[in-house]
C-alpha cells in the first residue's frame, strides 16, 4: 500500500519507516484520540476509515461536528509532528473497525535526525497534508462567511 507520507522513499526507507511502528485495531466508534489529547503518535491509515471531527456546542449540547474521514493510504494525527503535540481534532473509526499504524514521534524524530534525506522527504508530503487540511477549512470557513452575509442582506 502506498501511504501519501512516504511518497517518494524507496521501498527499503519505506520498510524502515514503518518497522518504528505498531500496528493497530480500531473498533468501529471506538476514538483513536480526542481533541487536546497529547500527540505522540503519527498514524498512517491501513484499513477502514478514520472520522475527523471537530467537538463543538451546538444549540447547548455538544456535537462532534464532521470535518472529513481519511481512507487507507492517508495519514492521521500529523500534530505529533507539529509543536505544541495536541491533536487538533477527534478521530473515530467510522463503520467498520480500522487498521492503523502508529508511529511514535519520538522514534521518528531520531530516524530522521539519523536519516535527514528521509525526513525531508515526509516533512514535505506532511506539508501537503497540511495544505489539504488548511484549504478545507478555508472551504468551510468561507461558506459560513457567505451564510453570514446572505443573512445580513436579507
Amino acid at each position: 500500500m502506498t501511504h501519501e507520507l512516504l511518497n517518494g522513499l524507496s521501498s527499503a526507507e519505506v520498510e524502515r519507516v514503518l518497522a518504528l511502528g505498531t500496528r493497530l485495531i480500531v473498533p468501529s466508534g471506538t476514538s483513536l484520540f480526542q481533541l487536546g489529547d497529547p500527540a505522540d503518535r503519527l498514524f498512517l491509515t491501513q484499513r477502514g476509515r478514520i472520522r475527523l471531527t471537530l467537538p463543538m456546542q451546538v444549540r447547548g449540547r455538544e456535537e462532534d461536528v464532521f470535518v472529513e474521514e481519511r481512507s487507507p493510504g492517508q495519514t492521521v494525527g500529523w500534530s505529533a509532528l507539529i509543536p505544541p503535540y495536541r491533536f487538533t481534532l477527534t478521530a473515530t473509526a467510522s463503520l467498520h473497525e480500522a487498521e492503523v499504524i502508529a508511529l511514535p514521534r519520538e522514534a521518528l524524530c531520531a530516524y530522521f535526525a539519523a536519516n535527514p534525506a528521509v525526513g525531508h522527504k515526509i516533512a514535505l508530503n506532511l506539508a501537503v497534508v497540511i495544505g489539504h487540511r488548511l484549504q478545507l477549512f478555508q472551504t468551510m470557513w468561507v461558506r459560513e462567511m457567505q451564510r453570514a452575509v446572505e443573512v445580513r442582506s436579507a
